[in-house]
């Protein structure tokens, strides 16, 4: 899950699930000149060739660079994919960590991007649920706002196992009821997956 408070995010497959991580990995020069200072590649547990990125961006004023300059693109087609995955940019506005201190990341991830009546009443829902997301085995929740449409929401999920992840989609509590936005319209569906990579993204000299 990205450190940082801004945040460019995507949902799309490759053609193979062969050399994800090395080619994501590749032609990031352009992607950090415009302000992107990590990436983050999460592969799909059931489909490996399903992916989730997140760019960890300097400032909002990247985001808007970012989202308008081609090498956005290009850097997509650089890495094969072959349809262009609609891009979620926003801002934190809530995180909460349900695990103790000394407990080391699982990379295990639930990432939803769903619309929502309200986000304040959102975070409350949540807030009021923590002992039913601790007893499910979520250790960590962080909620984006999309910059764009303030009703738009981007949830972060960190599970402590694979099974954990599996039987909260298919029976997540009535406190995640974003996750039933997921996967309606123009939404992805939710995705489950396991960390692969995090870079940290420097401007060649």
């Amino acid at each position: 899950m990205s450190e940082h408070s801004r945040i460019l995010a995507s949902d799309f497959s490759l053609p193979s699930g062969e050399g994800i991580v090395e080619r994501l990995s590749e032609n990031n020069d352009s992607l950090a000149r415009l302000g992107a200072r990590h990436l983050v590649v999460y592969r799909g547990l059931d489909d490996p060739r399903r992916v989730f990125a997140t760019l960890g961006l300097h400032d909002r004023g990247s985001i808007e660079k970012l989202v308008r300059n081609p090498a956005v693109f290009d850097w997509f087609d650089a890495a094969g994919v072959e349809e262009i995955p609609p891009l979620f940019a926003g801002e934190v506005v809530e995180k909460i960590d349900l695990a103790s201190a000394e407990s080391d990341h699982s990379g295990i991830l639930v990432a939803a991007i769903a619309p929502v009546a309200s986000v304040p009443a959102l975070v409350g829902a949540v807030r009021k649920s923590l002992r039913r997301f601790i007893s499910a085995g979520v250790r960590r929740v962080w909620i984006y706002q999309a910059l764009d449409d303030r009703q738009e929401v981007m949830i972060l999920q960190e599970l402590d196992t694979e099974e954990n992840a599996v039987a909260w989609v298919e029976h997540p509590d009535a406190a995640a009821e974003w996750m039933s936005g997921a996967g309606v319209g123009v939404y992805p569906p939710l995705f489950v997956g396991k960390l692969q990579r995090i870079l940290d993204l420097q401007p060649q000299t």
